[in-house]
């Protein structure tokens, strides 16, 4: 099969590169492979089994169309100073402009025109002067929320207009390998089922997402693809009643906090907060659990939700940042009996787990019905724990009531981000033709900066067809 241009991976980044494309009145074929379904397809059947079921091949939350991103919270960040490290590669100014131009796109498909988090200065200040008072860093982002059901929708339109404006789609596919010949990449082998093809492009996008950067990992040092490890988030998703977080849900909607805790001073930070959410469940390769957050926009709970990740890099000889999370992760859900685990805050203080009666008789239910009630700190680094604890007691100060006995901790919480592709401002690997895209290039972090490196990217395919 020969195309002008194919992208693996129909998240953020590869959808934008599409669009992008289509309005710079291009006439080149663009072929999309994806390993999931459609998103009108997507289903995940906790809503009627009450539990995690680990659908096989794949989690229908975390594989498709759109990506994992909006099976999550569905939350556009308006920031250049949250998503990642595309900035620092392509410029604070190019970023900002790029989220502008990404951001009026999804309201032409249906995005809420509400910005979050831009309503009163004076109490914005005053939670920064509590922030800086217990040694934290508050980033008030603007937030556009798209809320999980929503999202679907306006992803759906995305899909329809590629396919209208020519886009062929190849859902239930999966990328094997990239086809090299020298330092010049000419396109992809991808399978399906006993079915195996070879697909020649010109130009070959990877953006396979964070369900895609194990993957990618691999495919770069098989194939000499200049690559550094990068950094890897691990932590917990916390989970305390609406009144606590009540100031800082209605003028910041999402409170994005970054400290660097002692003794060990490792960057942890807040990340994807729900107001009225639920804690949620994805599934990666393996069987692994992971805990996420979901947000929808009309169904809400009493509870809010957020990340708390501490962030590990790691110097020679250690270079699989990655396989080490999944480690953690698997310990955490051996312990769980497969189950995403959860404990209470003074119980961890206290040095007991915690039992399900407990839970019951707690103020703070958790959301995560088929969550474990046991002992997280068993599992988990005790350099990362230490953290963590330190950094929710600092956020008290912002949030009281935020360390109170009663607050849950759901683990684990992993963020694979730790391939870090090299490449140019223009977007260029070392391998001619091959492009590395969102958050499995380990430049970008969430939707909105995953968009913007798609935009980016089918600017400079253009321009060089133009040329």
């Amino acid at each position: 099969m020969k195309t002008d241009i194919v992208i693996v991976g129909a998240g953020p980044a590869g959808i934008f590169t599409a669009l992008e494309l289509i309005r710079r009145g291009g006439h080149k074929k663009i072929v999309m492979v994806e390993k999931g379904l459609a998103v009108e397809k997507r289903r995940c059947p906790k809503a009627q089994t009450k539990e995690c079921v680990n659908c096989k091949p794949y989690c229908h939350i975390t594989t498709g169309f759109s990506g994992a991103g909006a099976f999550s919270d569905g939350k556009l960040s308006l920031s250049y100073e949250v998503g990642g490290d595309l900035p620092t590669l392509i410029g604070e100014g190019v970023a900002q402009d790029l989220i502008d131009y990404a951001d009026k796109i999804y309201l032409e498909f249906g995005a809420d025109d509400k910005v979050e988090g831009v309503s009163d200065y004076e109490q914005v200040k005053d939670i920064r002067k509590r922030a800086i008072q217990a040694g934290l860093k508050l980033v008030d982002c603007p937030i556009r929320h798209m809320g999980t059901e929503k999202a679907q929708d306006i992803y759906y339109a995305i899909e329809q207009y590629l396919i209208n404006n020519g886009v062929e789609l190849m859902f239930g596919y999966e990328c094997d390998n990239v086809i090299l010949e020298g330092d010049k990449c000419l396109g992809v082998v991808i399978h399906k089922g006993a079915e195996s093809r070879e697909i020649f492009a010109e130009r070959t996008v990877i953006a396979t997402g964070r369900r895609g950067a194990e993957w990618l990992e691999k495919i770069c040092a098989e194939n000499a693809i200049a690559h550094q490890p990068g950094t890897v988030d691990i932590g917990v998703r916390v989970e305390v009643r609406n009144e606590v977080m009540e100031q800082v849900n209605s003028v910041l909607y999402e409170s994005k906090l970054i400290g660097y805790p002692r003794p060990y001073k490792n960057k942890v930070r807040t990340f994807c907060q729900n107001p009225g959410g639920f804690v949620s469940q994805e599934n990666y390769d393996d069987d692994l659990a992971v805990v996420n957050g979901h947000s929808y926009k009309d169904k809400k709970s009493d509870n809010t939700n957020l990340a708390i990740l501490c962030s590990h890099n790691f110097s020679y000889p250690f270079n699989q940042p990655i396989a080490y999370a999944q480690k953690v992760g698997e310990l955490t859900n051996m312990l769980g009996a497969g189950h995403i685990m959860v404990q209470r805050f003074g119980d961890i203080l206290d040095g007991k787990r915690t039992w399900e009666k407990e839970l019951a008789q707690s103020n703070v239910r958790p959301t995560l019905q088929d969550a474990v009630a046991g002992d997280i700190t068993a599992a988990m680094p005790y350099r990362s724990m230490i953290n963590i604890i330190n950094f929710i007691q600092a956020v008290d100060h912002v949030v009281p009531g935020f360390a109170s006995n009663e607050t849950l901790l759901y683990s684990p919480e992993l963020k694979f981000y730790s391939n870090r592709v090299k490449m140019d401002k223009d977007l260029n690997t070392n391998i001619s033709g091959l492009h590395c895209l969102g958050d499995s290039s380990g430049w970008t972090r969430g939707l909105m900066m995953a968009s913007v490196m798609g935009v980016l990217m089918g600017r400079k395919i253009a321009e060089l067809t133009e040329a």
